[in-house]
């Protein structure tokens, strides 16, 4: 007993010598808990899949601010009584060397409803607390800005970054794909 009591410290230093980190990874919802999250037990909850064409890239990474990483957008929009209640986007990207997946869920008319940690890899200590993505809520997509209203956390800077940047994406693709074909 005494020797694996002494033995835990040195194995930990021997694994962070030879390069050996330890990992950390939490999955908080799958896709189906997300959608239930996003718009109730009881919607219907449709894929759409956006193609914009080279001009609607260029406007998106305009607005947003950040680039598109792919040709491909896929919304999913949460209806019932074949009224649409909100759109969802599941946003994932590195935020140091590590993946987090977050939703985004809109209103009907574009406004940032909700953010969700779906998530994420990297240690605890760097995702941003529910308070935080809280603050982004009531913003317009010229305001969702570390340079306007919104506040950064010490210590998880790269993931507020990285969640801001989504944020504002998932509002830009909104704003230049679905806004005008619903008018």
């Amino acid at each position: 007993m005494l020797i694996l009591k002494h033995a835990r410290p040195i194995l930990l230093m021997a694994l962070l010598v030879f390069g050996v980190t330890p990992c950390f990874s939490t999955v908080y919802y799958s896709k189906d808990e997300a959608m239930k999250l996003a718009f109730g037990d009881d919607a219907k909850v449709e894929m759409q899949s956006l193609f914009p064409t080279p001009e609607q890239v260029t406007e998106i990474e305009r607005l947003a601010k950040v680039k598109m990483e792919s040709k491909l957008f896929s919304f999913y929009v949460g209806k019932k009584q074949d009224q649409i209640i909100g759109y969802a986007a599941i946003e994932s990207h590195n935020v140091r060397t590590k993946p987090e997946t977050l939703m985004v869920v809109l209103d009907p008319q574009g406004n940032l409803r909700q953010v969700v940690t779906l998530a994420f890899h990297e240690p605890p200590e760097y995702q941003p607390p529910e308070r935080w993505f809280n603050q982004l809520l009531n913003h317009t997509l010229d305001e969702l800005s570390f340079s306007k209203d919104i506040q950064g956390v010490t210590g998880a800077t790269l993931s507020t970054r990285a969640s801001l940047n989504s944020a504002r994406k998932v509002m830009a693709v909104f704003q230049v794909m679905i806004k005008p074909a619903k008018n």
